[in-house]
């Protein structure tokens, strides 16, 4: 099983996520594209990975906003697949033009 990270340490490198809103150890960020073809386009990018390394965001998607929430559910916190995740949507939502 992956290891916790604390979700003020992990923040350190990842300067766009905040820490989740509710009250489990989970990062979030919310991002806004040109339209909605283009969330979604970002999107399908991510659940490649995601089922590739079999590590599933939580999100949603709402016309051109998509809010993305990462935990590791089996460690009961933030671990370093969650890290790899953002900075992997980091990438992926910077290539896309998101803001």
């Amino acid at each position: 099983m992956p290891e916790q990270i604390d979700v003020a340490e992990a923040l350190k490198g990842l300067p766009l996520w905040r820490k989740a809103d509710d009250a489990r150890p989970a990062i979030a960020r919310s991002l806004v594209f040109a339209d909605f073809n283009a969330a979604f386009g970002f999107m399908t990018r991510v659940a490649l990975l995601a089922d590739k390394v079999d590590h599933h965001p939580e999100w949603s998607n709402v016309y051109n906003r998509v809010e993305v929430l990462l935990t590791t559910h089996d460690a009961g916190g933030v671990t370093d697949r969650d890290l790899n995740m953002a900075r992997f949507i980091d990438e992926a939502a910077a290539a896309m033009g998101a803001q």
